[in-house]
């Protein structure tokens, strides 16, 4: 009887061990790679070198990520937090903006609906008729602006858990 009542707890303990492992290993799979910050449901990484809107979406990608949407105040908090731990500043950065294919209507490059808006006064004016790409942090009050796209900014990628 013994034996059977000792057989039992080492099963129960067995299966309960196998468990946490499971739910141990979920948990880190659905978490942000190193260095990069994770925000409802999403994870966030700053790249301080100066690329193009192109050459730092191509990046993004190269990381199963995009360049950054932004869906409320919150998240683009979020992301200028990102911003500041890294580099100490609120640098202008690229985002997942762009109008590059009919001007004046806004896309993210994942796809996302454009359902927040964070412009500058008087922005987006498409300034000399080529300013087809968002940048953030713009200004003294650090929102979005349209700017060419071949100037070269620091960028924010994303993706989901």
């Amino acid at each position: 009887m013994k034996t059977l009542a000792v057989s039992a707890l080492v099963c129960a303990l067995i299966a309960l061990t196998r468990a946490a492992v499971k739910s141990l290993l979920v948990k880190r799979a659905a978490s942000c790679p190193p260095r990069w910050s994770e925000y409802n449901g999403r994870c966030f990484s700053y790249i301080p070198r100066a690329m193009t809107w192109a050459k730092a979406e191509k990046n993004c990608l190269s990381m199963n990520a995009n360049l950054a949407s932004v869906h409320n105040l919150e998240e683009y908090h979020e992301i200028q937090r990102v911003i500041m731990t890294t580099s100490y500043e609120y640098k202008e950065s690229w985002l997942g903006g762009s109008d590059a294919q009919e001007e004046g209507v806004w896309l993210w490059s994942d796809g996302s609906r454009f359902d927040y808006l964070n412009w500058c006064p008087g922005q987006p004016d498409n300034r000399y008729g080529g300013q087809n790409c968002l940048q953030m942090n713009f200004g003294g009050e650090k929102c979005w602006d349209d700017t060419a796209c071949n100037i070269r900014r620091p960028f924010v990628c994303a993706k989901k858990i």
